[in-house]
């Protein structure tokens, strides 16, 4: 799949520059240095919030990621001693961004979620809608493409209501490329000439580029690949007069993939290895990413197999740095915590309301005494039950959050697993099929090459193998046939017994459990297992799963050499608190019991009703 197929060019790396770049001018560099200096030396606070603030929104491109991530720290560490929550707020979008373009997704989504908490209690309204429009652009990027339109039709109205032509042309750009992840093209070509439109009308030649860069696109997806690439060189133009780094990078990746997509494979080598130079230069790891995706796509158009193997590990490596599960979770936890907020903040007003109603029921009391007791005595009830209502539902509100993640984390292992068995296990397969026709083709002269040859086979086989048994364990197929005991009976037979023995106790688990209960405690128990393995050097390890009527019992008990439990160390390295809290969502419970030396016994227990 190419970079243009894909977000074209990385159109989600594109759209959070469209606020950043502020391109070079005679004596841009010395300004941003005498502002910082400013910021660092000025007189008051005024003067250095201020100054921190257009450094960090006007000047960003002359600094690196990490130049930029301790600018925002020391600036907002600024605004919080001063307790000025509005400056703190427009620094915590552009800390935001900082982190986004570093592949740092959760804490981009925390500050993003802050600053709006704070602009939303002012009447900064330009500023929130810049906000919105990250919040989309982030969405858009873990494919949560609803919520990335709601808050892009959040901004685009404010802009509106602002007559704001800059603002609404970005998210014309911006909502666009939601569109085509769509294929909805019709609209996304709509969105692309409109914004165009207010482009030229401004004479803006950066978002003239834009908006050409994403038309482009549109014809890449159309195999439209001469006026793609007539398109994209009229943007290069535009940007090596800008000398807009960042853009050039972002150009030459995408003639590369018009180039690939039009089958010519040396020229798109050359532009992608150019966008790699750019961007390595300025620290875009996703960018790079998507690059060597689309090289190891060539080589392997081109039978070219060793590059291609490198090329996919490079891009591989980079990714594993970007995007995690744990990121996505702690995304949607964020959205959750902000969403409960605002539902705390309407609260808060329904609450201001009732309160000046009892001033009403108060000035009442003083005419008809009698008539206004009855009356306040029935409201009072009135309100405890309304309130117990209320209380109960957001109760089962964060349980249901709680369970969506749950199931976003178990639905992401299983697309992993997936990947891993339908992607990387059919180029393992397709690699031993290779060294097997090789050998055929090619038979080994000497029993030194017969050997090497082997070796080199067993490695593949090896591979393979290892390969099915991490995909077995990212997604369990016994739970979906099989009650707990014998998913973890299952799970306990692949083990290498030679240096640990395994013994499983099970009672009271014939009827099947609630899908979540089962997977949860599957998880914690396989999670209790690679711990014995990995770090206690044990020779035996019991197991113990019993229900009764009060619930779940289970024990892991293993001989190993122990560890000191009130080490907090030792709780972050081995995933305990991952345990923990695991058992906390089932409200359930998780103690460990152990010693140097002495082996280690973890006690679980979840409670079949209510606790």
């Amino acid at each position: 799949m190419t970079i243009l197929k894909n977000c074209f060019g990385t159109k989600t790396c594109i759209i959070a520059f469209l606020l950043m770049q502020f391109y070079t001018t005679g004596n841009a560099q010395p300004v941003a240095d005498s502002l910082k200096q400013a910021a660092l030396h000025g007189k008051s606070y005024d003067e250095k919030i201020k100054a921190w603030i257009r450094y960090l929104e006007d000047y960003q491109r002359y600094s690196n990621l990490e130049d930029m991530q301790q600018s925002c720290e020391e600036a907002m560490a600024l605004a919080r001693r001063h307790g000025d929550s509005l400056s703190l707020a427009l620094i915590e979008r552009i800390a935001g961004t900082v982190y986004y373009f570093k592949g740092k997704y959760d804490t981009a989504a925390s500050y993003y979620y802050n600053a709006v908490l704070k602009l939303e209690k002012t009447t900064d309204k330009k500023h929130l809608a810049m906000v919105y429009n990250e919040l989309g652009k982030l969405y858009r990027k873990t494919r949560d493409l609803e919520r990335s339109l709601e808050n892009y039709n959040k901004a685009l109205s404010i802009y509106e209501l602002l007559n704001d032509e800059e603002g609404i042309a970005v998210i014309l750009n911006e909502s666009g490329v939601v569109y085509e992840y769509k294929k909805d093209y019709e609209e996304a070509s709509r969105r692309y000439n409109a914004s165009l439109e207010i482009q030229k009308k401004r004479n803006d030649s950066v978002g003239i580029s834009y908006s050409l860069h994403f038309l482009a696109g549109i014809y890449v997806q159309q195999k439209k690949y001469n006026q793609a690439k007539d398109l994209m060189r009229e943007v290069l133009t535009i940007r090596q007069n800008l000398k807009d780094s960042f853009g050039l990078a972002l150009t030459y990746a995408d003639l590369g993939a018009a180039h690939k997509a039009a089958g010519e494979f040396d020229e798109a080598t050359q532009y992608l290895l150019q966008s790699n130079r750019y961007a390595e230069k300025n620290g875009y790891p996703e960018l790079m990413l998507n690059n060597y995706m689309e090289l190891s796509g060539i080589a392997q158009k081109r039978a070219d197999y060793q590059k291609a193997l490198e090329y996919y590990q490079l891009g591989s490596a980079l990714r594993d740095s970007i995007f995690s599960v744990e990121k996505k979770k702690q995304i949607e936890e964020l959205n959750a915590k902000y969403n409960n907020i605002q539902k705390e903040r309407t609260i808060e007003r329904q609450q201001n309301r009732i309160l000046l109603q009892r001033w009403a029921i108060a000035g009442i009391l003083a005419v008809v005494v009698l008539l206004a007791l009855l009356i306040y005595s029935q409201y009072k009830r009135y309100q405890l039950r309304k309130e117990a209502e209320l209380k109960t539902a957001l109760m089962n509100q964060h349980e249901q959050y709680t369970k969506k993640i749950i199931e976003a984390e178990e639905t992401e292992r299983q697309r992993m697993a997936r990947d891993l068995h339908d992607g990387v296990g059919q180029m393992m397969t397709a690699a031993r099929m290779n060294l097997s026709a090789f050998e055929s083709a090619a038979p080994p002269q000497s029993q030194e090459q017969t050997a090497l040859w082997t070796k080199i086979v067993q490695l593949v086989d090896d591979s393979c193998r290892e390969l099915r048994h991490v995909s077995h364990n990212m997604a369990p197929h016994a739970l979906q046939k099989n009650n707990l005991a014998t998913a973890v009976r299952n799970f306990i037979e692949k083990l290498n017994k030679r240096d640990l023995r395994v013994q499983l106790y099970t009672e009271g688990l014939d009827e099947r459990l609630d899908v979540n209960t089962e997977i949860v405690l599957y998880r914690v128990i396989q999670e209790c297992v690679n711990n014995v393995i990995r770090h206690a050097g044990a020779s035996m390890l019991d197991i113990s799963i019993t229900r009764d009527a009060e619930g779940i019992h289970a024990t892991i008990e293993d001989n190993g050499k122990g560890f000191d439990t009130s080490d907090m160390e030792k709780f972050d390295g081995t995933g305990m608190k991952n345990i923990i809290a695991r058992m906390a969502y089932l409200k359930g419970t998780a103690e460990f019991d152990s010693a140097p030396g002495r082996g280690t016994v973890v006690g679980l227990f979840v409670p079949l009703t209510p606790a």
